[in-house]
């Protein structure tokens, strides 16, 4: 099977030249891991003792000086080199060109769950099981070890995560005579319009371009959307029950006003966080860090909880976020290079210090564990251990979840049939439909068969 890698090197940002690659026609499992032969130690001995430089793309702010730095003091024969080439749709293009290029790429690269499958795909990244990366899987959240495990192989080393759960204007619940946060979504509806009828708040913003978002409420509500074989192979189920329920629901608090649809992450939407316009926010766990950032002011007033659940006894997450080291094919150095990526992701000291000093979710059941993170309390919100309610959460994502293997097409897409019947208050369902269509005629343009 030959599939279009101009499409699948180039979404999002317009079609861009590519040589034709024959991708791998494999139907292993996607949970698989390879059976190739691992390194010997006197392999990675010599390696990791032979002067080498390597070049990561990573966004991470001051990564070069904490957590790259602690592995260059620990093998000081590898030197670093850090760069910043841009974060999202720039990161990924400059990946994408130096790929095609055959040159001028970095060793490592930060890479987001949902993207690797279509750099597998595409035979851009290193397969790790030789270099002993099996080893590692009991350090890690079994859902985040999942994440990179496909195509009958290993293709990163998790780095963060965002498990979905709810934070929330407590004084403006308080108002709306809401004493606890909503446990099912039958209670966050009933709240929802107890806030809108008795406060000038929305409940929340479901915001209208945010593909993102959109796949986590699908997850957290045990919807399988995707699927993909790791080689030709690929299910698109965005109209099943599950799906459909999302939506349905969706739609009724948009159609009644109990929550507003503005566009996230610009101005306007940060001041509605910090001027009460939203009494809460469904969002991963980097979300409670980064409303701290955002809406400073209200210091004390938040509080967070579970997400919502779909039935009393139901104990369901879903991920909006998260991120991996990955090994970029034609690094000359891959052993060491792998070394670099397991020794910041996986080594106690520096996922710790990745999770209290960057802030990120961690990924490790270490880090998840330690009182050094878990217990500490926020005064943003009000007291509240932050840290010790979503890594609980954390255990209730869903393991068996998939991306496709051209999710930047996906969230694209989203866009073009989603956000115009949010933002219209029109019928959800349908666009999801014409969203799951749009993604199917897509699929089988660029080579792949639907299941």
């Amino acid at each position: 099977m030959e599939l279009n890698r101009r499409h699948l090197l180039g979404l999002g940002a317009g079609a861009l030249a590519a040589s034709a690659l024959t991708a791998c026609s494999t139907t292993t499992s996607p949970t698989a891991a390879s059976s190739a032969s691992v390194i010997s130690e006197d392999e990675r001995t010599k390696a990791l003792n032979t002067p080498t430089e390597l070049t990561f793309w990573t966004w991470v702010p001051n990564i070069d000086t904490k957590e790259v730095a602690a592995f260059m003091k620990a093998y000081p024969n590898i030197k670093v080199k850090v760069e910043n080439v841009g974060q999202g749709a720039a990161h990924y293009q400059k990946l994408r060109t130096a790929l095609k290029a055959g040159e001028g790429g970095p060793d490592v690269a930060q890479m987001e769950f949902q993207y690797i499958p279509s750099y597998v795909v595409t035979k851009s990244l290193v397969d790790l099981t030789p270099y002993g990366a099996a080893s590692l899987q009991p350090l890690f959240v079994d859902w985040c070890w999942k994440q990179v495990v496909m195509a009958n192989g290993i293709y990163a080393i998790p780095q963060d995560s965002g498990p979905l759960g709810n934070v929330y204007r407590k004084d403006i619940l308080d108002s709306a005579g809401i004493t606890t946060p909503p446990v099912t979504w039958d209670d966050y509806y009933t709240a929802a319009k107890a806030v809108r009828t008795k406060t000038k708040s929305y409940i929340s913003d479901f915001a209208s371009g945010q593909g993102g978002m959109f796949v986590a409420l699908l997850w957290q509500a045990g919807a399988k959307p995707f699927t993909w074989d790791g080689g030709e192979k690929v299910g698109i189920n965005l109209s099943s029950p599950e799906a459909t329920k999302v939506m349905q629901y969706w739609q009724k608090l948009i159609q009644e006003d109990l929550v507003s649809t503005d566009a996230d992450f610009n101005d306007a939407w940060y001041q509605g966080l910090a001027n009460g316009k939203y009494a809460g926010w469904i969002t991963a766990a980097w979300g409670p860090v980064f409303l701290q950032g955002t809406a400073a002011k209200t210091t004390g007033l938040w509080r967070a909880s579970k997400a919502p659940q779909w039935s009393s006894t139901a104990d369901a997450a879903g991920n909006w976020g998260g991120s991996t080291s990955a090994l970029i094919k034609g690094t000359k150095n891959p052993i060491a290079a792998y070394e670099l990526a397991k020794y910041i992701n996986s080594n106690a000291a520096t996922a710790l210090q990745f999770a209290n000093e960057q802030f990120f979710f961690p990924v490790t059941k270490s880090t998840i564990a330690d009182p050094k993170w878990s217990t500490q309390t926020s005064d943003f919100f009000g007291g509240q251990k932050v840290n010790e309610l979503f890594g609980g959460i954390a255990d209730a994502v869903d393991p068996n979840f998939q991306w496709l293997p051209f999710m930047e097409y996906v969230y694209s897409s989203a866009q073009d049939t989603m956000t115009p019947a949010i933002t219209n208050k029109g019928d959800l369902v349908v666009a999801t439909k014409a969203w799951e269509t749009a993604l199917k005629t897509y699929a089988t343009q660029q080579g792949f068969t639907l299941a």
